[in-house]
């Protein structure tokens, strides 16, 4: 045998001898038992519940149910009158999807009530959901069941003066009345009521308003009574006979005036709100000229109350509305239109209000700010009176 041979013999049996080897160790270590395996860490369990929902808040649930209802119905409410516009429109901004139906911008604060008792129940458009009406008419309202109570967030604010402590009607702004002229047709613009009887006025003087139904003129009609120098109910016939002297006179146009009628000249002369005046006349901007006077005589405040209408069709609307009104963002709208927001006390305490804001409110200073109780008989004698006394029917 040749060593050649001998070699690749040799090396045969080696071969065979490692496979045989690396058989041997593999079946050993398929057939290991469990303790001879060394197992992999156990996997991280997996939650099997859902996560907690997060907390919707009260103001949040709120905005959904109004923008589920989608309308909100306001009534009486002129773009020109302290600054409604800028309110509709940062309504309409900040809550998307609501849509504000506004009813009879003319009517009277006695209208928009009647507009709730004629529609007790019609839930379609004709229905208000709001009221913005004279101090006086709150208590009768409340007492009548003609609105529902609702406190807004900001409800600690609201002097108790002027709130129902029970939540059904709350003050909302306040200004003085003035006499608002149109100086392109009135060369010598009234600075007094009296001077209201003077000829050179014939056919020029007007109410904002019904002295039946509507605050404004109602209080216009005391005032002129207060400037005389007569107090409370006194005042009141006072006033009725002034105008029954103004009609007489012919100076009295018996309609329902507003800003635009003076702008046109239709009725260059008329008592309305100082704010109501100021505004139109930055938006006429000399085109022509407006001019606002405070009497200083029968210097009378007036204060305006919100309420909810017990029939509400989009209740929950009613309610953002509300929430909206009495925001800050809410509140400085009116007073960026020359009203006093009822919370300017604490607005001006917290610094909330902007100095060029506070430097255009006109000034209330020496006005009377007269109590429901005083108003409330005023206005007795006056929506009485005026048929009989004056005679005269304010269209």
């Amino acid at each position: 045998m040749s060593s050649s041979y001998t070699n690749r013999g040799l090396a045969k049996i080696l071969t065979t001898l490692l496979i045989f080897m690396l058989l041997t160790a593999a079946c050993a270590q398929a057939t290991a038992t469990p303790e001879e395996v060394v197992a992999p860490p156990p996997a991280e369990p997996v939650a099997t519940t859902a996560p907690e929902p997060a907390e919707v808040s009260e103001m949040d649930a709120l905005i959904a149910a109004a923008q589920a209802e989608g309308t909100v119905t306001t009534m009486a409410l002129p773009h020109d009158w302290c600054n409604y516009e800028a309110v509709f429109n940062g309504f309409k901004a900040k809550y998307p999807g609501i849509v504000v139906n506004e009813l009879d911008p003319g009517a009277g604060s006695g209208e928009e009530l009647e507009a709730i008792r004629a529609n007790k129940d019609n839930p379609g458009p004709q229905a208000p959901d709001v009221v913005d009406i004279g101090l006086s008419f709150g208590p009768p309202a409340k007492d009548e069941g003609l609105i529902q109570p609702y406190k807004v967030a900001t409800w600690d604010e609201i002097p108790d003066s002027a709130k129902d402590a029970d939540g059904y009607w709350y003050g909302d702004y306040y200004g003085v009345l003035s006499l608002e002229v149109n100086a392109a047709v009135v060369a010598n613009p009234p600075t007094e009521y009296a001077d209201l009887l003077k000829p050179e006025y014939k056919g020029q003087v007007a109410l904002s308003g019904d002295p039946l139904t509507s605050n404004a003129a109602i209080l216009t009609v005391w005032a002129t009574g207060l400037a005389t120098g007569a107090t409370g109910e006194a005042a009141a016939q006072a006033g009725l006979e002034f105008f029954k002297q103004l009609n007489e006179a012919g100076n009295f146009v018996p309609v329902d005036a507003d800003s635009r009628m003076v702008g046109i000249g239709e009725t260059p002369i008329i008592v309305d709100w100082s704010y109501n005046s100021i505004l139109n006349d930055v938006n006429l901007a000399g085109n022509p000229d407006i001019v606002t006077n405070v009497p200083s005589l029968g210097r009378l405040a007036g204060v305006y109350v919100q309420a909810i209408s017990a029939y509400a069709p989009h209740p929950n609307a009613a309610k953002l509305w509300m929430e909206y009104l009495y925001s800050d963002e809410g509140q400085l709208a009116w007073a960026s239109g020359f009203c006093y927001p009822i919370r300017f006390e604490a607005m001006s305490a917290a610094g909330t209000i902007p100095a060029d804001v506070l430097a255009q409110l006109p000034s209330t200073e020496g006005a009377y700010f007269p109590t429901i109780a005083e108003i409330n008989a005023a206005k007795a004698i006056i929506v009485e009176g005026w048929p009989t006394v004056v005679g005269v029917e304010v269209k």
